[in-house]
C-alpha cells in the first residue's frame, strides 16, 4: 500500500470524528522519485500562500487536502470548523486542539500524514502544536504572519528548512517571560521536559506584547536583542494552560507566550513535553535568533531523544 493510500485510509477511518479536513483530494499527478521527499502525503492549510505549498510540491511532497480554520466567530483563533462541526483535539474530542492551524496539527496528531503546513500569525502553529503533542514550526519572518509545518518527525524540519548543520545550542529558561500567567503545571513539564539542553533560569522582564501586537508594531526587541547575545535559545512554555473546551477560552489569552516572537520576527518551535494530570499534551517552546533554525532543530532532537517525553 503507497503513503497516499495509507493516508487517505487513514483519513476515512478519523475524519468523520475529528473534522480536521475541507476539501480532500483523491487524484494525484506522478512525483519524480528522486525528488528528496517524493510521495510524502502532506495535508495544506486551507488560505495560506500558495507559494510555501509550491516550495513543498518542489520537493516531492502530495497535498491530500485543505485542513480546516476558524470560521471567524471563534475567540482569540483557537479552533477550527468545517461543515460537519468543530475540529477535535485527537488525545481528548472534548477539548479544542488549538488554532488557527487546527486541522493541520490533528492531521498530523492523528498519524493522517507526516507532515503538515500552517501559518503563524500569534502562535497558530505553536498552540495547537503544543495542545496536540506534536511539533510546531514558525520560521524566521519580517511579518507578524510566519508560514511552518507541523511534524512528529525532527529530520523532516531539516529537509523542509534545507538545514544539514548539527548544532549544540546553548539554553536559558523562563517560565512566564517577566508577564505572562502560566500554570504552574504547564511550567513544570515544559521544565523538565527542558532537562536534555540544560537551561539556564534568568529573570528575563519582556514587555507584555498586547499593546504594540493591536497597535500592529512590529521590529526589534531590545531585551530579546540582548539575551541572544550570550545564548542561542529561550525557552518557555508554549502555552499558560491546557487546551480549553468548545465553549471557548473564556478570558485567558493564550498566545500570551507566542506572539511577542511574531513581532519579533524570531523562528520558534514547540516541541512535546510530556502530558498534564488530565492525559493532555503540553509543549516546550524554543525561540532562536534570526535564521537560526537548525538551532530549534536541534533542540527537538535533544528533547524528543530522551525518555522523559513520549
Amino acid at each position: 500500500m503507497s503513503q497516499l493510500t495509507e493516508a487517505l485510509a487513514r483519513l476515512d477511518l478519523v475524519e468523520p470524528t475529528l473534522c480536521a479536513f475541507h476539501e480532500v483530494y483523491r487524484t494525484f499527478t506522478p512525483v519524480d522519485p528522486s525528488l528528496p521527499l517524493a510521495g510524502l502525503p502532506i495535508a495544506v492549510k486551507r488560505g495560506e500562500r500558495r507559494s510555501h505549498r509550491s516550495s513543498l510540491v518542489a520537493l516531492g511532497c502530495v497535498p491530500i487536502g485543505l485542513t480546516t480554520t476558524p470560521d471567524g466567530s471563534t475567540p482569540w483563533q483557537t479552533w477550527g470548523r468545517n461543515s460537519r462541526g468543530v475540529t477535535r483535539n485527537p488525545w481528548n474530542l472534548d477539548r479544542t486542539p488549538g488554532g488557527s492551524s487546527a486541522g493541520s496539527a490533528v492531521a498530523v496528531a492523528a498519524g493522517i500524514v507526516p507532515l503538515a503546513t500552517g501559518v503563524d500569525g500569534a502562535g497558530s502553529i505553536r498552540i495547537p502544536a503544543a495542545w496536540c503533542g506534536v511539533l510546531g514550526l514558525k520560521t524566521t519572518s519580517s511579518e507578524r504572519a510566519a508560514v511552518g509545518v507541523f511534524t512528529r518527525d525532527p529530520e523532516l524540519l531539516a529537509i523542509y528548512t534545507g538545514t544539514s548543520e548539527v548544532s549544540s545550542p546553548t539554553a536559558v529558561w523562563s517560565a512566564d517571560l517577566g508577564f505572562a500567567e502560566v500554570d504552574d503545571e504547564q511550567a513544570e513539564i515544559a521544565w523538565r521536559a527542558a532537562a536534555p539542553l540544560r537551561p539556564q533560569p534568568v529573570e528575563i522582564a519582556l514587555p507584555d506584547p498586547a499593546e504594540d501586537w493591536f497597535a500592529g508594531r512590529c521590529g526589534p526587541n531590545p531585551v530579546l536583542d540582548e539575551l541572544f547575545e550570550t545564548a542561542d535559545l529561550l525557552l518557555t512554555p508554549t502555552t499558560p494552560g491546557p487546551p480549553h473546551g468548545h465553549d471557548g477560552p473564556g478570558d485567558r489569552i493564550n498566545t500570551s507566550l507566542t506572539w511577542a516572537f511574531n513581532l519579533s520576527g524570531h523562528p520558534a518551535i514547540s516541541i512535546p513535553a510530556g502530558f498534564d494530570s488530565e492525559g493532555l499534551p503540553v509543549g516546550l517552546q524554543a525561540v532562536a535568533r534570526h535564521g537560526r533554525e537548525a538551532d530549534l532543530i536541534a533542540a527537538a532532537r535533544a528533547v524528543l531523544a530522551s525518555d522523559r517525553v513520549f
